[in-house]
């Protein structure tokens, strides 16, 4: 696609707008519609445009699976450790009441806490997907190495 320049600029163009909504929608989550699966979902498919019209290559290169990989186990880990400070912390699992000295700010440092990890999680999983799925061929499957 490298003779489709109005396309390449205008995707360069739109990717990090999408991606600032993407941030919106993650730091709006608790207080209305939204949060980490929609925000990870949208910032995943920023990335997907990109490996479309860019190359799946090119899309390797800015993000790797071994990489994808790890912020999926990382993102996961960090909702869990999230729900184990408030164990720790005297509370119950995802209690996060006893984040802060205020119930209130404990709640709200819980939920986005929580909600970042579950957007890590979300948007490096679809990417992986991505990667994985788009990179076949029905005609001559291909055994690449991550």
């Amino acid at each position: 696609m490298k003779h489709h320049l109005v396309l390449r600029v205008g995707v360069k163009l739109l990717i990090p707008l999408i991606m600032l909504f993407a941030l919106y929608v993650q730091f709006h989550g608790d207080y209305g519609p939204g949060g980490g699966f929609q925000a990870g979902v949208i910032f995943a498919s920023a990335l997907v445009l990109y490996g479309l019209v860019f190359g799946l290559s090119e899309l390797a290169r800015v993000a790797p699976l071994n990489v994808l990989t790890t912020l999926m186990a990382l993102g996961w880990i960090f909702y869990i450790g999230i729900g184990y400070a408030g164990l720790a912390l005297g509370g119950m699992y995802l209690d996060y009441n006893v984040l802060a000295d205020d119930t209130r700010h404990g709640q709200h440092y819980g939920i986005m806490m929580v909600e970042f990890g579950v957007g890590v999680t979300v948007a490096s999983t679809m990417l992986v997907f991505f990667q994985c799925y788009a990179g076949r061929s029905a005609i001559e499957p291909r055994d690449e190495e991550w």
